[in-house]
């Protein structure tokens, strides 16, 4: 039985459905841009970057899985995703708030298990929530139009800082723990985004009625601890298999970005500005100039994930994320070279494609594989399998950082391109349908 049609959304309630994620993913950005320098700054060495980072893939590996099961079962008077916004989004808040206060290393991880538990409760029920309000023939422009928020969310996060120093903010001006001011600044206005954006998002375009129908399937549904990770086992054993190919792409993209993400900025140290010391001026240069590099990349990424649409209807989204994958490791590959500032945002053109196509083309070939009454538990397995990937990070990295890549962050960009041309050669044998059962571009 075909599901019941919903109202076709225009492209700005669209946008308000998806402005949560500007916050959401504003607050991911201040994460990618400034964790490893606040570890540096309060005195951690390079090689502990990966395992001081274990608590976003760690949160999402527990997290994300278990509020998707749990929101497909959820029926309150607030709605079925609603609750896990606002839970997620105050978590969000309070880490954001803190963060840039952190006095020791231990109190910034644990600052930042708190973000990332926000975070990860937030996110999956969001991508959920798109499957949920929006009819097949519109997934496409719903998950692009999350993947351009993305790059225009943390293009505002990478660049404030610097818009703080341009405003200025001495960049050295430092608080007794080597933590810039610029720093503090940015996380409290992400704090300030990520509620308030979140819950204009879900009072403007509220969720759907469940229909008698769905109410009585969740009514039916046992509700117990070990009901909901049964779900998650029955549904791993179910995977579709567009799904389970996906999973190697994961492996690959995931472990570059997040490489990339760690050791960029230390990479820019060394070819651009010659040093390798946090607490030095050139540092404090190269942390502003990759957040620079980055504005400009998830712009690209902005600009790009709309250009992407008509381009996924026709060729589809499995090589269309391919062609974007070659592109980014291209860029990954050519940046560890640069050695002029200016230089560095030819490569990030590549990087921004293929972040545009990452935040998008995947969920659009997921959403149109899985069954409607199971999203928000495959969307958390899915989840999965971009945390382990990043686990696999964290617990690698560390043990071939010195005696594999020589103790220098270049090595590990160029790694990471590597990694990108293997996923693009993963997802290309990936080929989603359309609505009629047939090959997206085929000809009826």
């Amino acid at each position: 039985m075909a599901p019941p049609m919903k109202p076709h959304l225009s492209l700005p309630r669209i946008l308000e459905m998806n402005l949560g994620f500007l916050g959401l993913q504003f607050s991911f950005g201040l994460q990618q841009g400034n964790m490893a320098p606040i570890y540096s700054y309060l005195g951690a060495d390079e090689s502990q970057l990966p395992l001081l980072q274990l608590a976003g893939p760690l949160t999402g590996l527990l997290v994300q899985p278990l509020i998707g099961a749990l929101s497909d079962r959820t029926d309150s008077r607030w709605g079925r995703r609603t609750p896990y916004f606002v839970m997620g989004a105050v978590l969000c808040c309070f880490g954001l708030f803190f963060m840039p206060l952190s006095s020791s290393i231990l109190m910034a991880v644990s600052l930042l298990w708190i973000l990332d538990a926000g975070n990860n409760i937030t996110m999956e029920p969001y991508r959920a929530y798109v499957s949920d309000r929006l009819n097949e023939d519109q997934h496409q422009i719903g998950f692009l139009t999350q993947s351009a928020f993305t790059g225009l969310a943390q293009m505002l996060a990478f660049l404030t800082p610097s818009l703080l120093v341009w405003a200025g903010m001495n960049q050295d001006w430092v608080d007794t723990h080597n933590i810039p001011y610029t720093a503090r600044v940015a996380f409290m206005v992400g704090a300030v985004l990520s509620i308030s954006t979140i819950l204009w998002s879900i009072l403007r375009v509220p969720e759907l009625p469940l229909t008698p129908a769905e109410k009585t399937a969740i009514a039916a549904k046992p509700k117990s601890f070990g009901a909901t990770l049964a779900e998650i086992g029955s549904a791993i054993r179910d995977m579709p298999l567009a799904m389970r190919k996906l999973a190697l792409m994961s492996l690959f993209q995931w472990y570059a970005m997040m490489a990339y993400w760690n050791y960029v900025i230390y990479t820019i140290g060394r070819s651009v500005y010659g040093t390798a010391d946090p607490t030095s001026s050139g540092f404090h240069s190269a942390v502003l100039t990759n957040g620079e590099m980055a504005a400009f990349y998830n712009g690209v990424a902005f600009l790009a994930a709309f250009a992407m649409v008509p381009i996924a209807r026709r060729i589809g989204a499995a090589p269309l994320h391919a062609l974007s994958l070659i592109a980014a490791g291209i860029g990954m590959v050519c940046l560890p070279h640069v050695t002029s500032k200016a230089l560095l945002f030819l490569p990030a053109v590549g990087i921004g494609l293929g972040w545009a196509s990452i935040m998008g083309n995947p969920y659009i070939i997921l959403a149109g594989s899985i069954p409607p009454e199971r999203t928000g538990v495959y969307m958390g397995i899915f989840n999965m399998m971009i945390v382990i990937p990043m686990l696999i990070f964290s617990a690698t990295m560390w043990l071939f950082y010195q005696p594999l890549l020589g103790g220098d962050p270049r090595n590990v960009l160029t790694l990471c391109g590597v990694l990108m041309f293997c996923a693009a050669v993963a997802v290309w044998s990936v080929r989603e349908r359309n609505a009629d059962g047939l090959p997206v571009g085929a000809i009826r």
